[in-house]
């Protein structure tokens, strides 16, 4: 007689009690084991990589390990990251995090991203192989566009902060100046996470100044000094202007850089009867032209028609460049004007294509307008300096002087570019790819710099016989780093203040220069610049007043 199906697994497992229990944990065994497996493919599917997930489209998170957040440009760079974070894994070591957007839109986005990682590596790979103790782990955090989605990084940054194994001691990065940039460095410093801010320039990124140790941002330090500074120096720099000599161009979207910028530009001291009233536009984003070029069009119409000769725009680099092209195109009966933007501005090499170049030369191929800015730094200004002071030394002695009898404060950038320089060669001579570097947008040298003056401060925190400092010792060693415990940049001298400011750092004034023939111009050096209207002291001491 045949048997059912129902009647062999009624037999085989539930026709006595044990049958019964061992049937009902197996099932139970497979359910959990197939529960797991669901749920470890559903979190593959959202994760991007170790440490980083998948939201709104973003691959959001912290990672050391290699992982190029799906920009291949940066893929190099990342890889040699992951190699030198393998290598040092076994010792003693500190981690320091770089909070940028990683996966930006635009091309001239993408490589501005890649210049900052390559100053951040270079800057590891040389501390590594100093006889300074710990070495140093490098992450990469993506807050996500904008910095929009920081909320969800910070706490993973504040935890490997608290791991006796991550020891993450020193937040930096911080490229743009926004609402949401401010948040993400009041919620780490709040919690007692150091951190240092290499490019972002708006004053609500800086502490104030004060004499009873009370501070904003607890455990900040920069080493860009504020759109305020730079517009002092470039003022200092080119002497005073009438009233009527100048107008101001500034964008109407909220953001912190665009609005001290303009303020800064609104404070600069001039006299005589008033010139024309600001000139305003909206843009949609940082890097979203929009319809903006469409804006400026009677702008440029009504500043051709003022009598001013000398512009200061305050907006981001991508409006920038339509100003520039708009400005170019109208002519304005053969005036030249003078354009004066902020650090911003250093981007700008990066947007423009052979055709913008072409627009800015007329037709004997000569400028239509001088443009500058106050760069936080130029590859090409202290050997400039230098021989420039050679020159007036021999002027007035008759003599020239070698470079080595020069200021410290031009020999010692020098030499830290040049160590740059050779770290750069070396690392293609050995055939580790990082990509190309160019270093006449500041952005490698900042970032470089301020990876290196975080790698200092650790160490010179650190208490003797301790492995690692706390990030509490971290974050109160940056009021200390002035004189000679100051630090030595590519981009000058670093001498912090007790609010963790840098203290009369100079700026390179930089000029567009389209060039006279086909092809790309170029950002040149012109000479340096001083928030105070004169040079850094040589010894490097903060003084009060």
């Amino acid at each position: 007689m045949f048997r059912t199906t129902a009647d062999w697994l009624h037999e085989h497992l539930w026709n006595t009690l044990l049958r019964k229990i061992i049937t009902c944990a197996v099932a139970a065994a497979l359910a959990v084991g197939a529960y797991g497996l669901v749920a470890k493919l559903t979190d593959e599917a959202d994760n991007c990589a170790q440490g980083v997930t998948e939201s709104g489209g973003e691959c959001i998170g912290v990672n050391g390990s290699g992982y190029d957040f799906g920009e291949p440009l940066i893929a190099p760079v990342a890889a040699r990251i992951a190699e030198e974070n393998r290598r040092i894994d076994k010792r003693p070591h500190v981690t320091v995090a770089m909070m940028l957007p990683l996966q930006p839109d635009s091309k001239a986005e993408r490589r501005q991203l890649r210049s900052e990682l390559q100053g951040a590596f270079l800057a590891q790979y040389r501390a590594n192989r100093e006889a300074g103790k710990p070495v140093v782990r490098l992450v990469l955090a993506n807050p996500g566009k904008d910095y929009l989605r920081q909320a969800d990084v910070v706490p993973d940054l504040v935890r490997m902060a608290r791991s006796g194994s991550d020891n993450l001691r020193a937040v930096t990065g911080f490229n743009l100046s926004l609402d949401a940039t401010k948040d993400a460095v009041r919620s780490l410093t709040r919690q007692q996470v150091p951190v240092l801010v290499a490019r972002a320039s708006a004053s609500s990124l800086a502490n104030e100044e004060s004499k009873d140790g009370t501070y904003d941002f607890k455990g900040l330090a920069r080493i860009i000094p504020t759109n305020e500074e730079q517009a002092r120096a470039l003022a200092a720099f080119n002497g005073s202007r009438k009233d009527r000599q100048t107008v101001l161009v500034r964008d109407t979207r909220p953001d912190p850089y665009v609005r001290s910028l303009a303020r800064a530009f609104q404070g600069l001291p001039e006299d005589g009867p008033p010139g024309p009233d600001d000139m305003t536009f909206t843009s949609p984003g940082v890097a979203d032209p929009g319809d903006v070029d469409n804006q400026f069009r009677p702008t440029v119409n009504t500043i051709c028609n003022s009598g001013a000769d000398t512009i200061y725009f305050a907006g981001r680099s991508t409006h920038l460049r339509l100003f520039l092209k708009r400005l170019a195109q109208e002519a304005c009966e053969d005036r030249k004007f003078t354009v004066v933007s902020g650090s911003d501005a250093a981007s700008l090499n990066n947007r423009m294509t052979d055709e913008d170049w072409a627009e800015l030369r007329d037709s004997s191929g000569k400028p239509r307008m001088t443009v500058q800015y106050a760069a936080p730094a130029h590859p090409d200004s202290w050997r400039t300096e230098i021989r420039r002071w050679q020159d007036d030394e021999e002027d007035g002695t008759g003599k020239r002087p070698p470079a080595s009898k020069a200021p410290g404060s031009l020999r010692d950038p020098l030499a830290e570019l040049n160590r740059l320089d050779a770290t750069i060669t070396a690392l293609k001579s050995a055939g580790r790819d990082i990509g190309d570097v160019q270093l006449g947008d500041s952005r490698t040298m900042m970032v470089h710099d301020g990876v290196h003056t975080a790698v200092e401060a650790i160490r010179g925190a650190k208490p003797t016989g301790e492995a690692v400092p706390s990030a509490e010792q971290v974050g109160n060693r940056w009021a200390t780093m002035q004189s000679k415990n100051r630090v030595n940049g590519t981009s000058g001298r670093i001498c912090l203040t007790k609010a963790g400011n840098p203290y009369d750092k100079p700026l390179a004034v930089v000029a567009l220069k389209p060039g006279t023939k086909a092809g790309p111009g170029t950002l040149d050096y012109v000479a340096l610049a001083w928030p105070t209207g004169k040079p850094q002291p040589e010894d490097c001491v903060v003084r009060g007043g």
